[in-house]
């Protein structure tokens, strides 16, 4: 079944190669289609192109298909190109000569587009919940560990003091940025491109005010040839968007891989939470951040992909838009499961005391120390000098009782500021 069927069979070879994964990845989209359909319809009514009748047989027969999406039970065979063939054969095969109206002034082209239009609309918004719940166990654990120091690095050498306080509440006011960044995304999905057909439009009377309504866009691309063109665009603007967010945990997922290695020991996690080696039986590896982090470069370079397939086609539809879809869904899917695993998995995080009377954390305090000299009335040239010299000499001793009282210093986190910045 195909919704360009004339009457002649195509080669099996061509047909397997240009299907593709289609039919796995439009399980994704199926009931977006439905709701598409469902709103095309109406429209088609309210000009008179069906009757009243015919739109309640059509609302009948999606609203069983879209029970049986919900219920798991819906299958595209393999007799079916895509998932929009499906439901129009479906609803052909329930409801006669009424079914083949349904494609009446659309294409595929905006079927398909207008149903990753919703996808993306509604998954960027289950995203931007589930960074949320991230944002929120994370100041929650900068609260509770808010008093425990740790130690900071630069070049990956001892630096200055931190704090677990710190660290986690960083990573969380970093979150902020990323959802800045997907809710303008949310803004380019957000607009209705039903009704572009082909690209040109269409000579019926359609109105698109109707199908943007009723699917709930709060604009439209208006320009049939523009809505055409979004297509790649707003996949490559999603791939920023959410490569943003992975950088974000892929770097956190690091930070703790390194934190809980024998050489730092500031962390660890119950046993559960770790896996082992089939040689050395004291192993407790970190692999499910390992795995948040790899799989999170894996979506950062999804924005290059995203941007070489499309870069230089001329206006109009190419098939090569077929290719965006796979990896820009299966990207949405891994990055809600990564922030569902890492918000689990942070939760029981083990934090442990550092003695920061180690030999090797003894210059962790010359910062502090030079700040007691200047505050003291020397210049701070002068204090540098004073207490670099006492380092090479081996002479230095920490004082480990200054405090950082700035905004956003150790002792002055703004857990609150934070919290209340992000965006609702």
């Amino acid at each position: 079944m195909k919704l360009w069927d004339k009457g002649f069979s195509i080669d099996k070879k061509i047909e397997l190669f240009t299907v593709g994964n289609d039919r796995e990845i439009d399980m994704h989209i199926a009931k977006y289609d439905v709701q598409a359909s469902l709103a095309h319809a109406i429209m088609l009514e309210s000009i008179g192109i069906i009757t009243t009748d015919e739109l309640e047989q059509l609302k009948s027969g999606l609203k069983v298909l879209a029970e049986s999406i919900e219920a798991g039970t819906f299958v595209i065979e393999d007799t079916f190109e895509d998932v929009h063939s499906k439901i129009e054969h479906e609803l052909t095969k329930t409801l006669g000569d009424v079914g083949k109206k349904i494609h009446t002034a659309r294409s595929r082209n905006d079927q398909v587009l207008v149903a990753l239009q919703l996808y993306y609309k509604e998954n960027l918004q289950i995203i931007n919940e589930k960074t949320k719940t991230f944002f929120d166990t994370l100041l929650g654990l900068a609260e509770t560990h808010k008093t425990k120091l740790l130690p900071g690095y630069t070049h990956l050498q001892v630096a200055m003091p931190s704090s677990f306080g710190l660290w986690f509440s960083a990573y969380a006011e970093l979150l902020i940025d990323d959802v800045y960044v997907l809710n303008a995304v949310s803004k380019i999905t957000d607009q209705n491109v039903l009704g572009s057909a082909a690209g040109y439009g269409s000579s019926f009377p359609i109105n698109r005010n109707i199908t943007t309504k009723e699917l709930g866009f709060s604009t439209l691309k208006y320009n049939v040839v523009a809505a055409q063109l979004s297509r790649g665009k707003s996949e490559r603007a999603i791939a920023s968007a959410l490569g943003g967010l992975c950088n974000t945990m892929a770097r956190f997922a690091m930070d703790i891989c390194l934190y809980m290695s024998q050489n730092f020991g500031f962390i660890m996690f119950p046993d559960e939470l770790t896996t082992g080696s089939s040689i050395m039986p004291h192993k407790k590896n970190p692999d499910v951040f390992e795995l948040i982090r790899g799989k999170c470069n894996k979506i950062q370079a999804l924005h290059s992909e995203m941007l070489l397939i499309t870069n230089n086609l001329p206006s109009g539809y190419h098939r090569d838009f077929q290719l965006l879809k796979e990896n820009i869904i299966n990207a949405f899917e891994d990055v809600k499961d990564i922030l569902d695993i890492f918000t689990y998995s942070i939760q029981q995080i083990i934090v442990k005391n550092i003695d920061l009377n180690d030999e090797k954390y003894q210059y962790l305090f010359t910062v502090d120390s030079i700040n007691n000299l200047v505050v003291d009335g020397m210049s701070f040239r002068e204090a540098y000098q004073k207490i670099g010299s006492q380092v090479q000499a081996g002479t230095y001793k920490p004082d480990l009782g200054k405090e950082h009282s700035h905004i956003g210093s150790i002792h002055n986190l703004c857990l609150d500021d934070i919290r209340a910045k992000f965006p609702h």
